[in-house]
C-alpha cells in the first residue's frame, strides 16, 4: 500500500454533492476551496504534505484545482483527516476574517 494519499479540493467542497465528489459532510463543507488553503490546513494539523498543481480529479476533469499529496502518519482514517482539514479551513478563515 502506498506510504500517502491525494486530496482534492471537491473533497472539501461546498456546493458539490456526494455524487460529485464531496467527502465531507455538507454542513462541514467549505466553499471556494484551493488546494493552497489545503497545505496550509494539512500543516497546522502536523500533516506532511506538498501541493501538485497541475492535477485534477477525475469527476471533475474539466477543472484543474490541484491535490495535495499527504504521507500517511498514525492510525487516522481518510475520513477522519479530511474532517479535521474541513475544520481547521473553517478555523483558518475565521482567523483571516476578523485581522
Amino acid at each position: 500500500m502506498p506510504d500517502y494519499f491525494f486530496v482534492y479540493p471537491a473533497y472539501l467542497q461546498r456546493g458539490l454533492s456526494r455524487a460529485d465528489g464531496r467527502r465531507v459532510p455538507a454542513d462541514q463543507a467549505v466553499p471556494e476551496l484551493t488546494a493552497e488553503e489545503l497545505l496550509e490546513a494539512a500543516r497546522r494539523l502536523g500533516a506532511k504534505a506538498s501541493v501538485e498543481a497541475d492535477k485534477h480529479y477525475p469527476r471533475r476533469f474539466f477543472d484543474y484545482g490541484g491535490r495535495l499529496r499527504v504521507t500517511k502518519s498514525g492510525t487516522r482514517s481518510k475520513a477522519a483527516f479530511l474532517r479535521a482539514l474541513a475544520s481547521e479551513v473553517r478555523r483558518l478563515r475565521d482567523v483571516a476574517g476578523k485581522k
